[in-house]
Parts: structure tokens; sequence; C-alpha cells
């Protein structure tokens, strides 16, 4: 048999519509015989195009190499996992028998970055449906709220450790929780509700609108020229009375002490921290004093909150060591 003899095993995305093929699949399927092993959109749409497709129940190999023996090229459209036992099986048959046919594998499409997410999308869908998880199905964004919370604190524990294994799936949880808020917001009422479509729009929208340096062909500058530009972009997106607009009260009182006098810093506001001797209740003049020495860390360029998170694991560390010694040796 003539070596020019081939079969072509060809792989779709089963992420992306099934009709997007490159034109050099398009062409191999509208000038050979095409064979599949089940029914699938990707089938659907080559016969829509014209071409010929057969389903074969069993035996594909034995098919395979009969059909490329009549027709002298031949076409497999692989299923949406790729059909690796077929290939391999065909693999094997071919190197042991060589002038029957060449193997050759061809992309008719592929996965752009990103398409897991179209994944994970599906999967919480199924999850968060009538017939899935019950328990995402009961939950609420506020039920969920400190949940976002412990998984945003586990991916900053993991940066923290300079574990990048941990961080990717720390990431992950994150990332559930957003799917998951963007899952339950197409239940609210009409014109309330949103989508994950929703949440990636806005995005991508104020990635585009806040980066003119790299999207409207701006000259970039320097880091602090980017940094100045980024801030004047959001003033004129959010109209906002006070610097301090915007700001997540909800974090920890520290991040948030220093969060405030950043922000009170950056336009040059003189206002003294309350002095701690002023304050008529134990626990005014302890807020007062923690306050002072948060606007000593930042005038000295430190971030306290990693300062007191540095000396608490210390403290821990600690605690530990005298749990060890008080415990002896032997002793669980």
């Amino acid at each position: 048999m003539s070596t020019s003899a081939r079969i072509v095993l060809l792989v779709t995305s089963p992420r992306l519509p099934a009709g997007l093929l490159t034109a050099a699949a398009w062409d191999v399927v509208r000038s050979a015989p095409v064979l599949a092993g089940a029914e699938s959109p990707v089938t659907a749409a080559v016969r829509a195009a014209g071409a010929e497709v057969t389903v074969v129940g069993s035996g594909a190999t034995q098919v395979l190499l009969d059909a490329v023996a009549a027709h002298g090229t031949v076409v497999w459209l692989a299923g949406p996992a790729g059909d690796e036992s077929l290939a391999r099986e065909l693999g094997l048959r071919l190197a042991r028998e060589p002038g029957l046919a060449e193997l050759e594998l061809m992309y008719g499409s592929w996965d752009p970055p990103g398409a897991r997410l179209l994944d994970a999308v599906e999967v919480m869908d199924r999850l968060a449906s009538p017939g899935g998880d019950p328990w995402k199905r009961a939950q609420t964004h506020r039920s969920l709220a400190g949940f976002l919370l412990e998984e945003c604190y586990e991916a900053y524990d993991a940066i923290s450790a300079d574990d990048t294994d941990a961080l990717r799936e720390e990431l992950g949880d994150v990332l559930l929780q957003v799917l998951l808020h963007a899952r339950l917001a197409e239940n609210l009422p009409e014109g309330e509700r949103w989508t994950v479509d929703d949440v990636a729009g806005v995005l991508v929208d104020k990635m585009v609108r806040r980066n003119p340096h790299v999207f409207a062909g701006d000259e970039a500058g320097t880091l602090e020229e980017i940094e100045a530009s980024w801030e004047r972009i959001k003033r004129a997106e959010k109209a906002r009375e006070s610097v301090l607009d915007g700001i997540a009260l909800s974090q920890p009182a520290l991040a948030l002490a220093a969060k405030i006098l950043d922000r009170a810093g950056r336009i040059g506001l003189a206002v003294p921290p309350p002095l701690a001797d002023g304050q008529v209740d134990p626990e005014a003049r302890l807020g007062a004093g923690l306050l002072a020495t948060v606007a000593a860390a930042r005038e000295a360029g430190i971030d306290p909150e990693a300062a007191l998170r540095r000396a608490t694991l210390a403290y821990a560390d600690a605690v530990r060591a005298a749990e060890r010694e008080a415990r002896g040796p032997g002793r669980p």
C-alpha cells in the first residue's frame, strides 16, 4: 500500500462552538470519509456543512483500516475526551505494520487560554440548579460572606508562605465563591439578576478603561504616572464626596486604620489622630493609642498589619514551644 494512505485523527475543543474548525480541518472532512464513535454537536456541524459522517459502534480500528485501504485517506472525528485509547491502539497496530497507513493528529480547534473557566461555570450551574447540591442552592450572598473572607485569607497565607502550589489551590477556592455568588444572582427578581458574564464584562470594561497606556495608545510613562492616571480615571468614573469613599469598612481594624491614614495623606490633609490622654474611657484611650501607633508605622514606611502578624506568629511559635516543654519528653 502507498505510504500516502493516512488516517487523520481530528481533535476538537469541546468548549468551543462545534462549527469553529480550521480551514485545514474543513478541507479534510470535505474530501475524505469521516468516521466517529458517537453522535455529537461536531458530527452534526460537519453534516450540516455537506460532509458525510458514519458512526462506528465497535471495532473502530479495523473499520478505519478498511476505509483507508478503500479511499486512501480517512478522518476519525474524535470525541470530547480525544479518544486516546483508540489512538493508542491504532498507533501500536501501525507500528507493527507501518505499510498500512500513516497516523496524523490534526487539531481542528483548540482551547483558548481560560477555557477551563467555562468548565467551572458549567459545573457550578449544575451544582446550583434543581437536582444539584441542596447546600449550595440554600445559600444566599449574606450566608456566603464569611466563606469569601476565609478563602481570601487562606490565599493570603499561601502568598505569605511563598507556597505557589497552595496559592493555586486557594485561588480556586476564591473562584468557587465568585462563581457561586454569580450563579445565585441569576435567581434574583427580574431587573435585579445578573450572571457571571456580567461580572466578567464589568471587569473587562474596567481594565480596558483604566489602562489607556495599553489599550488606547497613550504613553506608558513611569510607574508613578501610571498610578496617577489610574486614580484620575477612578475619580472620573465614580463621583465621590470624600477621599475615604470606597474604603472597605469591614476589613480588620488595623488595616482599616492604615488605609484611612494613607488616603488622607494622599491629598495632604493634616488631621492629627486623637490623643489617648484626652479620652474618657479605657477603650477609647486604647483605640487612640493604637491609631497613633499605626500613624507612626505609616510615617516609618512599615505595614502595621504585617508587623503585628509577624509578631503574633512569633508569639504563637513561643506558645507551642512552651507547650512542648510543659509536656516533657515522650508525653502526648
